[in-house]
C-alpha cells in the first residue's frame, strides 16, 4: 500500500482500521450490511494499490471514501462530507443534498 501524506506533510503507513473506522462512524445507525462495508474497503484498497503511487495524499483517500459512501448510503455520505469538507453553513449542506438528489435523477 502507498504511504499516506497527511495535511501537515507528515507521512504514515496506510491503516485499513482507520479507513473502516471512518466508514463505520459515517454509517452509524444506518441500514448498511457489514459485507457492503467490506466491499467498499476492498474497493478503496484496490484503487490505492493499482494507482502505482508510492505515496497518496490523505485528501485522495477522503475522496475515495466519499465515492463509496455516496454509493452505499446518501445520509452517511452527507455526514462524512460535512466533516471532511468542513461545512460552515446551511447552504453547503443544501448544495451537498442537491448533489446527491441529482445523482439519483431528482432535480
Amino acid at each position: 500500500m502507498p504511504a499516506v501524506v497527511k495535511k501537515n506533510g507528515s507521512r504514515t503507513e496506510f491503516a485499513a482500521d482507520k479507513l473502516r473506522g471512518s466508514l463505520m462512524l459515517a454509517l452509524r445507525k444506518r441500514p448498511v450490511a457489514a459485507a457492503s462495508v467490506d466491499t467498499a474497503i476492498a474497493s478503496i484498497q484496490e484503487k490505492l494499490l493499482t494507482s502505482g503511487l508510492r505515496e497518496v495524499d490523505s485528501g485522495y483517500i477522503g475522496e475515495l471514501v466519499m465515492q463509496e459512501l455516496k454509493r452505499l448510503d446518501k445520509i452517511a455520505y452527507i455526514r462524512f462530507a460535512s466533516v471532511y469538507k468542513n461545512f460552515e453553513d446551511l447552504a453547503e449542506f443544501q448544495d451537498a443534498i442537491a448533489e446527491v438528489g441529482q445523482a439519483r435523477g431528482k432535480p
